[in-house]
């Protein structure tokens, strides 16, 4: 392996509070505190001045679609895009095909990622067979075959009592739940957020009653049972309520909000344009800014894409008829910087914070540090440089993303893996 002298970078590590001008060093696959004078004489030398260092970006939720839906995605691009956008390390959900619910699927998946993936990238299993909410899946045999987490993302268990049977396996396997929060009996054909633009543009409204009312749910039964329940993509304002009052108390839960629900709200549907249509749909202002006050104050752990491809032909539908969903990963950084750290004024070091040290802590990664012997996977960004970004150029397989063509500020110029080079000046290496 090589060995590199990272120089003059502003180097950020939430996990040990540092955020001032200095070098970094490799060896070996792993961070160390410095190099003999030898060693400084032969490593690759890089001049980060200009760029932050910041361990590499955690993702925990994104969808490859691998196996079953690789028109859309695969492990191989994916983790590409993954890697272009300054993230080591994603979690993948299990809405595949096959669904991810036995573990020869997983293991199906952990081969795959052993062949093709430039990252770190882990499996989760379904929560229920066949992600059907009526029976539970073999959540033992699953965390043998090594998923990270449990989940039937898209596909909320309705079930209060198979949930709470999920919540009690998972507390005995020491596997966290992750929820996507939705009452499936307040959106039957529902296609956005339930309103004044839903009202005018004649479409089925999605209200914020039905994530609120399974978030309460969620929350109630980590109460009960003491499992761990981890909240996805939070919309609505009035969760962001129900999780407050719950962490105060001391519920086992944590949460997260995606770029495109701090950033956008329904008011972007005005054209029907389905490159904005996604579950949870995008709300209201007041929703947003709700949304942004938990992160500030720590009601919402992580920052999370839902990177969730889908081909061009799919997208171009009537907006009743496409799928739900945008990609992410290669603009989460710079969508994220400019409303949380530009607009909002959040300390940089507190945003790195939400996308490296947290989403490992939340699943008890060793990752999201830039500590002497952690392996050396980290970001080097230019938080100032503006790019302009075109989807269909980009490393994933698809381009649904309300960005396409738009000019973000803050681009990442080199990942690294356990000490190597994944990405560099544009190009997958």
């Amino acid at each position: 392996m090589s060995t590199y002298w990272i120089q003059n970078a502003r180097i950020i590590d939430p996990a040990a509070k540092r955020d001032a001008l200095g070098d970094l060093y490799i060896s070996d696959g792993k961070f160390v505190a410095t190099l003999s004078a030898a060693a400084k004489k032969r490593a690759k030398k890089i001049d980060a001045t200009g760029l932050v260092a910041c361990p590499g970006l955690i993702d925990v939720h994104v969808h490859f679609r691998e196996p079953g839906q690789t028109h859309k995605e695969t492990i191989a691009t994916g983790s590409r895009a993954a890697a272009a956008g300054g993230f080591t390390t994603v979690v993948c959900m299990p809405n595949t095909a096959p669904v991810a619910d036995n573990a020869g699927t997983i293991q199906l998946i952990n081969d795959s990622v052993r062949r093709d993936a430039v990252v770190r990238v882990l499996p989760t299993g379904c929560i229920t067979v066949g992600m059907k909410g009526a029976a539970l899946a073999p959540i033992g045999s699953l965390k043998r075959a090594g998923v990270v987490a449990i989940t039937d993302d898209g596909d909320c268990v309705q079930s209060n009592e198979l949930m709470r049977r999920a919540c009690e396996y998972a507390k005995m396997f020491d596997l966290p739940i992750m929820d996507h929060c939705q009452d499936h009996s307040m959106t039957v054909g529902a296609v956005m957020n339930e309103g004044v633009m839903s009202t005018r543009l004649g479409l089925r409204g999605w209200p914020n009653a039905a994530e609120d009312l399974i978030v309460a749910r969620n929350a109630i039964l980590s109460e009960h049972t003491g499992a761990h329940i981890h909240l996805q993509h939070i919309s609505s304002r009035h969760s962001v309520d129900i999780i407050r009052r719950a962490k105060a108390r001391g519920v086992k839960i944590t949460a997260e909000a995606t770029p495109h629900h701090i950033a956008l709200t329904d008011e972007s549907l005005a054209t029907y344009d389905t490159h904005f249509k996604m579950n949870p749909p995008l709300r209201t202002e007041e929703d947003r800014r709700a949304i942004i006050a938990g992160l500030r104050d720590g009601t919402i752990d992580i920052i999370a894409t839902d990177h969730a491809p889908h081909t061009d032909y799919e997208k171009d539908k009537e907006f009743d008829f496409a799928p739900n969903g945008i990609l992410g990963l290669e603009t989460a950084l710079p969508v994220t910087l400019a409303i949380l750290v530009r607009q909002e004024k959040f300390k940089l070091p507190f945003v790195i914070d939400l996308l490296t040290r947290r989403p490992a802590q939340l699943l008890g990664l060793p990752a999201g540090t830039l500590a002497a012997g952690a392996a050396a996977d980290l970001c080097l960004f230019n938080p100032n440089e503006d790019w302009a970004y075109d989807a269909k150029a980009g490393f994933s397989k698809s381009s649904n993303s309300p960005w396409h063509g738009a000019t973000l500020t803050g681009r990442v110029k080199t990942t690294f893996v356990a000490g190597k080079i994944v990405f560099a000046q544009g190009k997958i290496l």
